[in-house]
């Protein structure tokens, strides 16, 4: 007898209610649409997702309409093993924390378009197979211990090959026990295995958990485009080696701290922060067999072409008691640091500097700075449409020192062309393809 050829097409289904839901992700092949009617709908037990399409023909589990199905109660939606090309759209959550997952043996999944309010402590969303994209959410008012993000991975190896890219978190209100980071890109048992993603276009506004933001234990992540706004929490680099940081912008915020070995900070934009970029007086090393929890010693370090405008503190090493490793090999080059205290303060340990091509105006005085690595000029910086700093044009004084083939592109994403300038901005007619972000750029709204 011959099978229904009919029975395996891909079709639009709609369901108006969890059971019908859960059948039809259950019966779904490669190509099905599942639209939630709009509602209310109540979980007591997870919404299970194993279906497998195809990068062609994805399988669409998504809201009647964007935010008009709710999901609440004590289950979640969790992604699992074998699912594969899932798209999950347009829902809105807030249902208990910590059941919302992307399970180990998933891949190539997607989560776009859904509003993140769950209840009570653990994470938003949790994330542990490769090769996911979350894109386009908007995480909102957490009140408990937990995440808006945890990314987590299976044995000693983080997930890989993730984007996270224009989600919108804001509203974390301050905590009173550790674990209450915005987003965490692993744990320290994760530090030293790759992840080769890309964090970016992303925007924080008024998340204070804890002391960290966005909180990177795991080596390969690149952090690039992304806004920090009033924010008291910082973006820190706590463990792992090989980060990029770049074209991000931090304003009103505690700034960058950075632990770790051979991450590359540049072409960054600090503003009215305390303190811009702050690298970590180390506790341990690593690399001589320190535990993976250890605030490991920063080693060769690159932070250069950033720009630091009116921050209280600018470049600072903080101190450490006992005394404590400091930091090694670190270069810091081609800085446009205009306003607020000391340029540089180097408070411990700091072997093997390398200082060239900086230029300063208008702060207390270079402080660490040695002598022929800093010069001192207006640098006539003024403010675009979006409300940053920018140079007003090509000034060869402005040019920068050295050989720098590892800085390529500026704050506004622009390739950067020789000669290059000092600073975070290259003067250049190129089309700018990253912005200090607004809430009407990235989440589950923006165009």
């Amino acid at each position: 007898m011959l099978s229904n050829p009919a029975a395996s097409f891909a079709k639009t289904i709609t369901v108006a209610s969890l059971a019908e839901l859960q059948k039809a992700i259950d019966n779904a092949v490669a190509g099905d649409v599942i639209l939630l009617k709009n509602g209310v709908y109540t979980t007591t037990d997870n919404i299970v997702v194993k279906s497998k399409g195809t990068s062609a023909k994805p399988i669409t589990i998504a809201a009647e309409t964007i935010a008009g199905a709710e999901i609440n109660g004590t289950g979640g939606l969790s992604i699992q093993n074998p699912a594969t090309y899932v798209i999950i759209r347009g829902f809105k959550f807030t249902n208990a924390s910590g059941k919302n997952e992307i399970a180990a043996g998933s891949s190539f999944c997607q989560w776009t378009r859904n509003i993140f309010e769950t209840v009570g402590e653990g994470n938003y969303l949790s994330i542990i197979g490769n090769d996911h994209q979350v894109d386009y959410n908007t995480f909102q008012n957490k009140n408990a211990l937990g995440k808006f993000i945890g990314v987590r991975g299976v044995g000693k190896q983080i997930a890989e090959r993730l984007w996270i890219h224009h989600n919108y978190f804001h509203n974390f209100s301050k905590q009173t026990g550790n674990g209450a980071e915005a987003v965490q890109f692993g744990l320290s048992g994760f530090s030293l295995s790759s992840s080769n993603s890309v964090f970016e276009y992303n925007l924080f506004e008024n998340c204070e958990g804890e002391n960290e933001l966005l909180s990177v234990k795991s080596s390969a992540v690149t952090i690039r485009y992304n806004t920090v706004r009033d924010c008291k929490a910082q973006m820190t680099l706590r463990h792992g080696n090989f980060d990029k940081v770049y074209g991000n912008y931090f304003t009103k915020t505690p700034g960058l701290r950075i632990f770790g070995d051979d991450h590359i900070i540049y072409s960054n934009y600090f503003e009215d922060c305390n303190v811009a970029i702050n690298i970590g007086n180390g506790g341990a090393e690593v690399a001589d067999g320190a535990p993976l929890t250890s605030h490991d010693r920063p080693d060769r370090i690159l932070i250069a072409f950033n720009t630091l405008v009116n921050n209280k503190s600018n470049i600072l090493l903080t101190p450490r008691t006992p005394i404590g490793l400091g930091a090694t090999s670190v270069t810091i080059a081609n800085n446009l640091i205009q306003g607020g205290e000391d340029a540089v303060s180097i408070n411990g340990p700091f072997a093997n500097p390398k200082w060239e091509g900086n230029v300063i105006y208008k702060v207390k005085g270079p402080g660490s700075i040695p002598e022929g690595a800093y010069k001192i000029l207006d640098p006539k910086l003024v403010r675009d449409a979006t409300g940053t700093f920018h140079l007003q044009g090509v000034n060869p004084a402005l040019n920068a020192t050295g050989d720098n083939p590892l800085i390529t592109v500026d704050m506004d994403g622009q390739v950067r062309k020789q000669p290059l300038q000092v600073g975070a901005d290259q003067v250049s007619k190129a089309p700018v393809v990253a912005r200090i972000l607004t809430p009407e750029l990235v989440g589950y709204k923006a165009k």
